[in-house]
């Protein structure tokens, strides 16, 4: 086994590249929050109800989780590189449109039109992390990965909570719309697979040898036979239901809080926009903290040390899991203090979860198929991310409160959990098209 004094010796240009897909990230999820906090300006704006507002929340969602089946396939044949160029620009197109927007109908345009853009991100980042970390180490790979969407949430609500408060709803998507062309150029310069940066001399033998040795993809597999053979193939698998659908379970979660969390604190306990923003970083933060020092750390070395990555990672999904039903709690709370207690402890469960399960798609697919499984996850996913606004959305209409909406995302928590256990078995690689039998 690879001592830690020997790893520092190869180089650390795998952890850049780590860096580069984390800023991706936060920029990717801005350009989601900006509309969270912008909500309840464009409601009196366009003098709109929160079940349309849902509508218009999830709309981002309909084209990105359309397009996860064939992106992931798509990346797996163009590679990471190019198709996230190409995505970045596309959220730059998305955010000024929306600045543009004088009506509903072009801010809706404008949101189907960045989740094109962003459905690309995931699957490639999960593919990109596959390519350039060793297995014990994609745990905190992945949670610097994740962790950047969960500090977007941090540092970007209080920032769009004061450009709305103080210009307008408007100001906040020119904002983003800056950060993505900012991100783009940082992608266009910065990223480069093993292979191109090993020639380029970013990185030297010994650091491409030791991802290599301990399990890096090769970038240079590619999936054989037809893209929908390789989708037939994976959606056959019980490994493929059991990841997908535990994934989704967080994802749904996660889209509550994210769309909804300002609109809460606002309709259930008065709280104005700029408070609002200042009181959701918090459980973001807490968030954040629990997802870099628990899920990448601690899990790594826990695997690294019992060599067990299915027992591991098992008891860090469901643990967690049990954790984020905490967010149920808020449907109980009579003061905003204990509804943000109730709410950090669920978003830092939820974030412990994401490098545990997302990390088991480069584990789990075949050689040259993680992009097609990473989509396939994705797509399920965010097939539930789709329903939580509408659905959280409703059932305030219905209701007059959030009561019934956290208790709906606790029972998707409980079923998450269930196939994280029960359905996905034994962390280790699919059999490939070619090499099934029957």
């Amino acid at each position: 086994m690879t001592t830690a004094r020997e790893t520092v010796k190869t180089g650390r240009a795998r952890w850049g590249i780590a860096g580069v897909l984390g800023v991706g990230m936060f920029v990717n999820y801005i350009d989601r929050v900006n509309l969270s906090i912008a909500a309840p300006e464009i409601m009196r704006d366009f003098e709109i109800s929160a079940s349309q507002m849902g509508l218009l929340s999830s709309a981002f969602l309909w084209t990105y989780a359309m397009l996860q089946l064939p992106i992931g396939s798509i990346v797996d044949r163009i590679g990471v590189r190019w198709v996230n160029r190409v995505a970045a620009a596309l959220w730059a197109v998305a955010s000024f449109a929306s600045a543009a927007a004088g009506g509903l109908g072009l801010l809706l345009a404008s949101r189907l039109v960045l989740g094109v853009g962003e459905a690309p991100t995931i699957p490639a980042g999960w593919k990109a992390i596959g390519q350039w970390f060793p297995r014990q180490e994609r745990g905190t790979a992945t949670a610097i990965f994740d962790g950047c969407a969960k500090a977007s949430n941090v540092l970007g609500i209080p920032v769009m909570a004061f450009l709305v408060t103080t210009f307008s709803w408007h100001a906040a998507f020119l904002f983003t719309g800056a950060l993505s062309v900012a991100y783009l150029l940082v992608w266009w310069f910065l990223y480069l697979t093993p292979k191109q940066a090993l020639a380029r001399g970013r990185l030297t033998e010994a650091e491409f040898a030791y991802i290599r040795e301990n399990g890096a993809e090769d970038e240079d597999a590619t999936n054989t036979g037809s893209s929908l053979r390789g989708l037939g193939h994976l959606l056959r698998r019980r490994k493929t239901w059991g990841l997908a659908l535990g994934y989704a379970s967080y994802t749904y979660a996660y889209y509550v809080l994210l769309t909804w969390l300002p609109g809460y604190l606002e309709k259930q306990f008065g709280v104005k926009l700029l408070a609002g923003g200042v009181y959701t970083m918090i459980p973001w933060l807490v968030a954040v903290a629990a997802q870099f020092l628990i899920a990448g750390v601690v899990m790594d070395r826990l695997i690294a040390r019992s060599g067990d990555e299915t027992k591991v990672r098992r008891i860090v999904l469901v643990v967690s899991m049990l954790v984020s039903l905490s967010v149920a709690g808020a449907a109980y709370a009579d003061s905003v203090a204990v509804a943000l207690v109730f709410l950090s402890i669920g978003a830092a469960g939820l974030a412990v979860s994401v490098p545990a399960g997302a990390s088991i798609v480069a584990l789990i697919a075949p050689q040259g198929f993680t992009g097609t499984l990473g989509g396939i996850v994705n797509f399920v996913a965010n097939l539930f991310g789709i329903a939580a606004p509408i659905v959280t959305g409703a059932v305030v209409d219905v209701t007059g409160s959030f009561a019934g909406a956290f208790l709906v995302t606790g029972v998707v928590l409980v079923a998450g959990i269930l196939c994280y256990t029960l359905v996905l078995g034994r962390i280790e690689p699919m059999p490939a098209p070619e090499t099934e039998r029957g």
